[in-house]
């Protein structure tokens, strides 16, 4: 299954994304000349990485949200959904401008199919993303991008707490 994620259009640019112009005005304000020139393709596969691991996080926390009876977790991992969606918007906006195409994306592996082993396989994911999202901010001199992936770190550290929480404190 792919799925090729198009953002809305620029209500005074035609043809150009609200998301697009606003990064690369961004870029081109702290980063004069052609930006696509400094990027390894090594930094590039690590963000489509990172995308396609936040989509398959959306996917996944939907099931689970659907596992699961409790409300007051319902809510929490909504709220770490809509963590997820935002840096898949991040990491997207990121990787189109530097390209100057849209990432595609798919699933590449099946979610847990209960809810207990759901919430292992999240907080290992959470766990090995925060490291992976550090090395990607360390690898780039970009400090937009730099300072993406550190926030998105921050934030998958605070979904692993909140994973190893549920672990140890539901049936």
């Amino acid at each position: 299954m792919v799925h090729t994620i198009v953002t809305g259009p620029h209500p005074s640019h035609p043809g150009a994304c609200i998301e697009k112009h606003y990064y690369n005005s961004y870029v081109n304000h702290n980063n004069p000349g052609n930006e696509q020139s400094t990027v390894s393709s090594g930094l590039l596969s690590d963000i489509s990485k990172a995308i396609i691991g936040e989509y398959q996080a959306i996917y996944c926390y939907d099931i689970l949200i659907q596992q699961t009876s409790n409300n007051k977790l319902k809510k929490q991992i909504f709220e770490i959904k809509n963590d997820e969606i935002r840096h898949f918007q991040t990491f997207s906006q990121i990787f189109t401008s530097l390209t100057n195409k849209q990432p595609i994306v798919q699933l590449t592996k099946k979610c847990p199919s209960n809810f207990k082993s759901g919430l292992v396989s999240a907080f290992i994911d959470e766990q090995e993303t925060v490291d992976f999202y550090h090395e990607i901010a360390r690898k780039t001199s970009n400090n937009y991008i730099k300072e993406q992936f550190q926030q998105a770190a921050f934030d998958e550290q605070n979904h692993a707490v909140w994973f190893l929480y549920f672990m140890n404190h539901t049936n």
